[in-house]
This record gives C-alpha cells, sequence and structure tokens, in this order.
C-alpha cells in the first residue's frame, strides 16, 4: 500500500520550499519517467518536490536524493521536481486505483511538432540554429499513481501510456492546444508479489478505472490559474 503523502518542506537560500512525500507500507514495483528512480523496480517512497521557477541544476537525480535523505526516506525511490505548489496536490480514486497529480499547464504543447526550416548558409550563434521556444512559464504535471494489484511489465508500461493519453484528454478538455507540457512526468506503482494483471490499457479492469481517475485530477488540477510558487512568494 502506498500512504497518503505528507507535506514538508526544506530550507534551500534563506527559503522554506515544499515537498511532498510517499511512504510505501511494503516495497512496491514502479514504473515512471521520473529523474530520480525512473524505469521499471521495486521502490520504496516518492517525493514530489517543488522548485524555484529559476532552477537550474544540471544534476537533478543527486538534489532529490539529498531531499529524501533530509526526510529520512531510506531505500530505492522515486523523486520528481516541479514549479507548482505541492501542497496543491489534486487527489482522485476510481475502482481502487489511487491518483495524486501536481498540475502546472504554464508551457503547453504538442508532443509532435514539425521541424525548424533549415536556416540560411553562413555564420550563426549555436542558438540560432535551435528552435524558438515560446516565453512561458515552465508547466510540470506530474502524476503518482497508486494501483492496488501487481501488474505485469507489459501491463505497467501500458498503464503509463494510459495515464498519459488520459491527461492529454483533460487538457484537450480545458481548452489547451496540446498534449502536455515539455517536463511532464508519470510514475505508477503497484505491490510486487502476486498474480500479475496482463493489461493496462483504457478499457482493461485496472487501466480504466486508472484512466478516469488521472482525468478528472487533471482537469480539476488544471481548471484554474495555477501560480508558480517562486512567483507566488516574490509577489
Amino acid at each position: 500500500m502506498l500512504c497518503e503523502p505528507f507535506l514538508a518542506s526544506r530550507s534551500e537560500s534563506g527559503r522554506d520550499i515544499p515537498l511532498l512525500a510517499w511512504r510505501a507500507e511494503s516495497p512496491l514495483l514502479a514504473v515512471g519517467s521520473a529523474p530520480l528512480g525512473g524505469g521499471i523496480g521495486v521502490r520504496r517512497w516518492v517525493l514530489n518536490a517543488t522548485v524555484p521557477m529559476s532552477y537550474d541544476r544540471d544534476d537533478p537525480a543527486a538534489h532529490l536524493a539529498e531531499m529524501a535523505h533530509g526526510l529520512d526516506l531510506d531505500g530505492p525511490g522515486v523523486g520528481l521536481l516541479t514549479g507548482v505548489d505541492v501542497s496543491e496536490v489534486v487527489r482522485r480514486t476510481d475502482g481502487g486505483v489511487r491518483v495524486w497529480a501536481t498540475v502546472g499547464l504554464g508551457t503547453p504543447v504538442w508532443a509532435a511538432v514539425a521541424e525548424p526550416a533549415p536556416s540560411a548558409p553562413g555564420p550563426a550563434s549555436p542558438a540560432a540554429s535551435e528552435p524558438a521556444r515560446p516565453a512561458q512559464h515552465v508547466g510540470t504535471v506530474n502524476i503518482v499513481v497508486y494501483v492496488p494489484v501487481r501488474l505485469g511489465d507489459a501491463a505497467l508500461v501500458n498503464a503509463v501510456a494510459t495515464a498519459t493519453e488520459a491527461k492529454a484528454q483533460a487538457i484537450w478538455e480545458l481548452g489547451l492546444p496540446a498534449t502536455g507540457t515539455p517536463t511532464d512526468a508519470v510514475t505508477v506503482l503497484c505491490p510486487a508479489d502476486g498474480d500479475p494483471a496482463p493489461y493496462g490499457g483504457p478499457r482493461s479492469a485496472w487501466g480504466a478505472p486508472l484512466a478516469r481517475a488521472v482525468h478528472a485530477a487533471v482537469r480539476s488540477g488544471g481548471a484554474g490559474t495555477v501560480v508558480p510558487w517562486s512567483d507566488r512568494r516574490a509577489g
């Protein structure tokens, strides 16, 4: 079982910055795209950490490990980062599946975009060959999912796809021309023991409630204006 998260804080650069952490009652099997503890493996905790919009560290996994150590989170775990105030986490349950989402949609993007046009021959700065980036706040949607039965490896991967599809559906229904943001992450956890359920697609026994819960959480979290934590502090 993945326990309800607890809210904590850490001190950095003279500021108290919020953290949201989950502990597992026993080791869980996890799959995901988090910078710390991504991939597939057994995990004991999850950490979702707010960072300032000026965040520029190039070692996010090491930084998250430091935060976890400060909270006495032992063993392997999952760590995520966001500019959103994690105290604004949205919780939804459906058919035994539990979902928590922090939703920042300041930089909505389509997953697939056209390649930039080739630049004209001649000298240019290194940045000249890079595609333009929108001058908007970075947005991140972090999704943590707990399924109460063991999922097979293929079902775990499918569950990540199902969560992502449900997120994209919610964003489209919110009126944004996008499938997500450039920095979204998702983690799906389940018991490490038991007979593995073979499917995690949106019409499967566990994928269907997962999709509904993720959709509801993202749609609710994205319905209002989400101000990045550091902007709120500055204001």
